[in-house]
């Protein structure tokens, strides 16, 4: 779809109540005229954006488990973490592996980018694939209580269909690392 045809969609925000600002995300409610002329109310999680790696070490995945509030349970992740005030991507996902893991990456190379809730929030995943990794110390922030493991394709999938992959950047990191068993690309 070119930009003039995707313009015709396009909503013009006419106001913006900003209603929470927290250390992570801010919540906006913004008014905006439609396409119709019409009016209508849009609420709007603000984030700073986010990377995700895929680390592979031999035939396995490194995988984080940590309790996540949301859902009252643990559930089991690729590394991943926010952006910090402008800070690339690329820095991000090398200290995210690093502080979480204990890894680095001889090889780290971004695969996409892409938007986790269109309808209502403005984070974007960059997500990377790190190969050639060295051990190192993990270096946690002091709010985070995580285990870190290995696991193969094979666990991985298991833990899809238990429950215990559950989030959308870690399902598609484990379907591209099945792609990337069969086809040898990213």
């Amino acid at each position: 779809m070119n930009e003039q045809a995707s313009s015709k969609f396009e909503e013009v925000t006419l106001s913006t109540e900003s209603i929470f600002k927290g250390r992570i995300i801010s919540l906006q409610v913004d008014t905006v005229r439609l396409p119709n002329g019409e009016t209508a109310t849009r609420e709007i999680v603000k984030h700073p954006g986010a990377v995700a790696v895929i680390a592979l070490v031999e035939d396995k995945m490194l995988v984080v488990e940590q309790y996540r509030k949301p859902f009252e349970k643990n559930l089991v992740e690729i590394p991943a973490g926010k952006l910090d005030h402008g800070e690339e991507p690329l820095a991000a996902a090398i200290r995210e592996l690093a502080e979480e893991t204990g890894y680095t990456a001889g090889d780290i190379r971004l695969i996409h980018s892409f938007y986790t809730s269109p309808g209502f929030a403005n984070e974007l995943i960059h997500l990377f694939v790190a190969e050639n990794l060295a051990r190192g110390e993990a270096h946690l922030d002091e709010d985070e209580f995580l285990d870190c493991s290995a696991i193969t394709l094979e666990e991985a999938e298991q833990y899809i269909a238990e429950g215990r992959i559950g989030d959308a950047k870690t399902i598609m990191a484990v379907y591209a690392w099945k792609l990337y068993r069969l086809t040898g690309k990213l």
